[in-house]
């Protein structure tokens, strides 16, 4: 495992890890808390089903679906399930590759990594408090889906770490939203790109302004988030969308 790969295998996970698997051609990827005894506890809007966005695509592009067999003999049907489940670690992977979530990385380690949604700049807190967090949350909710403010990287980010955002103006944790929208406004967002016209500047601008944005959106730079006690998260009904300064 390093800057080209975060895959590994099976028996290298440990109770507290946060794992992800590629879904749809390496679309995007679902994510999870490992807690042991071959389950993960994990956010999904269940499968069928349209989230916030509010397109057909969601369900097409997007969604994580439980399990691709719905009689599994562990976990049973969970086709129609949605919220924070519980799966066998079969179920979760739904046929992918098993990969790692690298927290505590340096800002040059993160950058070398292009594509978002593989590690943070972060810190983990302990697996002890991981599993806690996944398994209060698994009996209490996490809130409504939502693509960019509140998906599945999103849940596990928080397990890991205890932080939310605390603004309504951003993304949410998530490394694979901020890169979508980060390579969706490189180029069109940015005033570097009346500097040059080639098709080699440009690239290099966009680029640029893409490893920009995703550095400034991580987790573990960003100004705008809190650590915030799993029970504060849900009491009164709160989700993680609704907490705020």
């Amino acid at each position: 495992m390093g800057v080209l790969s975060n895959r590994i295998s099976r028996e290298e996970i440990k109770a507290g890890d946060h794992i992800y698997s590629w879904r749809h051609a390496y679309i995007y990827a679902h994510h999870g808390i490992y807690v042991g005894e071959g389950k993960v506890i994990h956010f999904t809007q269940g499968a069928g089903r349209e989230i916030s966005a509010g397109t057909t695509l969601d369900r097409i592009i997007f969604s994580s679906y439980p399990s691709k067999t719905p009689n599994c003999p562990v976990c049973g049907d969970q086709s129609s399930l949605n919220g924070v489940i519980s799966s066998c670690i079969d179920c979760f992977l739904a046929g992918g590759d098993l990969y790692l979530f690298q927290y505590a990385v340096s800002p040059a380690f993160f950058l070398a990594k292009p594509r978002g949604g593989t590690c943070t700049i972060a810190a983990s807190d302990s697996s002890e408090q991981v599993v806690h967090r996944a398994s209060f949350l698994l009996h209490n909710g996490f809130g409504v889906y939502h693509l960019f403010k509140n998906n599945c990287e999103d849940f596990a980010i928080y397990c890991k770490t205890g932080l939310l955002v605390i603004t309504r103006i951003s993304v949410g944790r998530s490394g694979q939203a901020a890169s979508f929208l980060a390579a969706a406004s490189a180029i069109v967002s940015s005033p570097l790109r009346y500097l040059t016209t080639s098709f080699t500047g440009l690239a290099a601008v966009g680029y640029g302004m893409y490893c920009f944005s995703r550095l400034v959106s991580d987790i573990g730079v960003r100004r705008d988030v809190e650590k915030v006690a799993v029970e504060r998260l849900v009491s009164a009904s709160l989700g993680p969308e609704r907490i705020s300064i």
